[in-house]
């Protein structure tokens, strides 16, 4: 079946169908992985959003139930140059057509990615229309795309209720899961360092984190402008003001960022793939990480009476992690928990583990 993709600056894309027939709005992105569709597709930090694979070939190993990073999928749309008819793995379950007629993604093959990938670099992430209508009225469409904001994203994606996770092996500490959109594998890594995690939801009140007994606090990865959350910033300030243990990943990186008065601000295209140079300031090396954002720490709005800069991207110098000036309290904009990987980076996990013993230089 025909497939149209109608993007905001009033490009039309025809390409084949692949998953749902359904009509879909949402921002257009890209990502640079060559592995890992699925790790994306449940990627929570997605919600709003369709994604580009730049990389040509997608689902030539298929899909398993192991490696979500959450309950069901959060991606609007998929854009691919070519779907791969049958997954070729072992752990194969299903095909990544067939997965994404069960969850209800719409998707369109056949279209010039690389193409593609580069208006969205050249022009930003922008508004797209994916539809198997064969009638439409372009200009109508461009109304609702550049109608369309992805908003309250958080709600839609965190848990309902608090959900408790065991360490493995000897328990050693318990730490508070503050869930904006968390991935399954930033619990794990948890858990394999002797850590019992309680996920909470996101509206969470300081009050009751602080009461709770824990050892230390995760802020999650997540969804959408962090600017936008007032009222999870200024329960973050009251966690920061606390003194326990704290670690933020990602959107918990820029909200944290927000209660200690730094500004973010929104990126062109944003960093998403499994590709990106990182330089760590303290230990002067660089790493390969993991990304998905698509705003950013301001380094400039930083005080350095509150945090240093500790790691900038190797390609553009934004701000990639801060270390705060009070003890036990870092963030990264990066994943270090990423799957399938880099895993250049979980040695940040080791350096948490290592706060909430007391232990304030690692």
């Amino acid at each position: 079946m025909k497939a149209t993709l109608i993007l905001e600056n009033g490009s039309v894309l025809s390409g084949t169908s692949i998953g749902s027939t359904e009509t879909r709005v949402c921002e257009l992105v890209f990502n640079t992985s060559m592995t890992g569709y699925q790790e994306i597709l449940t990627d929570p930090s997605y919600a709003g959003q369709g994604v580009v694979m730049s990389y040509p070939l997608i689902g030539n190993y298929g899909v398993n139930s192991e490696d979500n990073e959450s309950s069901h999928p959060w991606v609007e749309m998929l854009v691919v140059r070519h779907l791969s008819p049958r997954g070729s793995n072992f752990r194969r379950e299903m095909d990544l057509g067939d997965y994404m007629k069960e969850h209800d993604i719409p998707g369109i093959e056949g279209v010039d990615t690389r193409a593609l990938t580069k208006m969205l670099r050249s022009q930003g992430s922008m508004n797209a229309m994916l539809t198997c209508a064969q009638q439409f009225d372009v200009g109508q469409v461009l109304e609702r795309l550049h109608a369309y904001k992805v908003r309250d994203t958080i709600q839609k994606v965190t848990r309902s209720a608090p959900e408790e996770f065991p360490a493995i092996g000897e328990e050693r500490y318990h730490v508070a899961m503050m869930d904006y959109g968390v991935k399954q594998n930033m619990i794990d890594c948890l858990r394999r360092r002797g850590c019992s995690v309680t996920a909470l939801p996101a509206s969470t009140p300081a009050e009751t984190v602080l009461s709770g007994g824990y050892d230390g606090v995760l802020l999650s990865n997540g969804p959408g402008d962090p600017a936008e959350n007032t009222d999870m910033i200024r329960e973050i300030k009251k966690l920061y003001d606390s003194g326990l243990p704290l670690y933020g990943i990602c959107l918990g990186h820029q909200m944290l960022a927000l209660a200690t008065g730094a500004r973010t601000g929104k990126m062109d295209y944003g960093h998403r793939g499994g590709n990106h140079p990182v330089r760590d300031v303290e230990r002067g090396r660089v790493f390969i990480t993991s990304q998905n954002h698509g705003y950013m720490v301001l380094a400039d709005t930083v005080d350095p009476v509150v945090a240093q800069v500790s790691h900038i991207n190797a390609n553009d110098g934004t701000c990639e992690g801060l270390r705060y000036r009070r003890p036990n309290c870092f963030s990264t904009q990066f994943h270090p928990e990423a799957n399938p990987g880099p895993r250049d980076m979980e040695y940040l996990f080791d350096r948490f583990v290592a706060s909430m013993g007391g232990k304030t230089n690692e």
